[in-house]
């Protein structure tokens, strides 16, 4: 059972998540206690916060009553998943990551005696066809690569070049130091050592991805921080990534995010290597073959191209 008095969590920066919305502060002590005990990624707890504040909002506008863990039924579940599919026209994939973000903190409820049952433990997700996952085309890869040379933006060239030929998520990015490249004329590697799940993974580098990180690294700051790749402020940070692809998503005419490059690298090395899931599982760190399989599944420009060519 979770103590009363825990104020440590009144101190947590996720105590104002429902800030503005009809919520009690028992409510949002138990959303920041939540987090304190789960050893979540930034970017997953502010899927989580988006999720939840998404769900509270909802609950008290259809309701006309303010968000409490103990109201919260199944059919209250069921109807916010059919709003955000059918009323607010939203991705399944978006809705089925709410669903489970409910799901999941509700599971820790129950445990935790705050709730008698689960509301959200049968609602099921919703199906939808399995597509690839959209990457870039070789031709917008090329079009990046050439306006990064043309603006002599070596640190640009290393982390773009690192996630293309690397598949590297933008938190194993930013998280490498100095000790986990090694690079040399004939071969290199580098070691993501906090991946998903904290889990740690050696990644081999290609030659055109160890010659830009060689360039960046004659011209990196002479600074004390171990970062591979800093920033004006010191190491580079996840928004620092996604900052550089607004950037250059503005100049290619693009649109960049730092996982379209996990995309990217996942497909056209399927495509270079005899669709070998088993080494992009190990190379992308994946645990289970069926998440790195969605990447040998044809995109939806590709299906569309096969049915064209129907003739009856």
């Amino acid at each position: 059972m979770l103590s009363n008095s825990r104020p440590e969590c009144r101190k947590n920066s996720h105590d104002n998540v429902f800030a503005g919305l009809l919520v009690g502060e028992k409510e949002a002590n138990l959303l920041a206690t939540y987090f304190a005990q789960h050893d979540f990624s930034p970017h997953t707890r502010r899927a989580i916060t988006g999720d939840l504040r998404k769900f509270v909002r909802w609950f008290t506008t259809v309701n006309q009553e303010p968000f409490t863990v103990k109201r919260a039924t199944l059919r209250d579940v069921t109807d916010f998943r059919n709003h955000l599919h059918r009323e607010r026209r939203q991705a399944v994939a978006s809705v089925n990551r709410a669903l489970v973000s409910i799901r999941r903190f509700f599971d820790w409820l129950a445990q935790e005696g705050q709730v008698s049952v689960n509301p959200a433990k049968k609602v099921k997700e919703l199906r939808r066809q399995k597509i690839a996952p959209k990457g870039l085309d070789r031709a917008d890869v090329r079009r990046l690569l050439r306006e990064i040379e043309l603006r002599e933006d070596v640190r640009a060239g290393a982390i773009f070049s690192l996630l293309l030929y690397t598949g590297c998520r933008v938190s194993d990015l930013v998280n490498i130091e100095l000790t986990d490249l090694l690079i040399g004329e004939r071969s290199g590697s580098v070691v993501f050592r906090f991946g998903k799940g904290n889990k740690q993974r050696t990644v081999p580098l290609p030659l055109p991805a160890r010659q830009a990180m060689g360039l960046y690294l004659e011209s990196r700051p002479p600074v004390e921080s171990l970062a591979v790749f800093i920033g004006e402020r010191g190491a580079m940070t996840d928004d620092g990534v996604r900052a550089l692809c607004r950037k250059y998503s503005a100049v290619v005419g693009v649109r960049l995010h730092p996982h379209i490059f996990r995309h990217t690298m996942a497909k056209q090395f399927l495509a270079d290597n005899s669709n070998d899931l088993v080494s992009l599982a190990q190379i992308l760190g994946h645990e289970s073959l069926n998440t790195t399989s969605r990447y040998s599944q044809r995109n939806e420009r590709q299906l569309t191209e096969a049915s064209d060519k129907l003739n009856y």
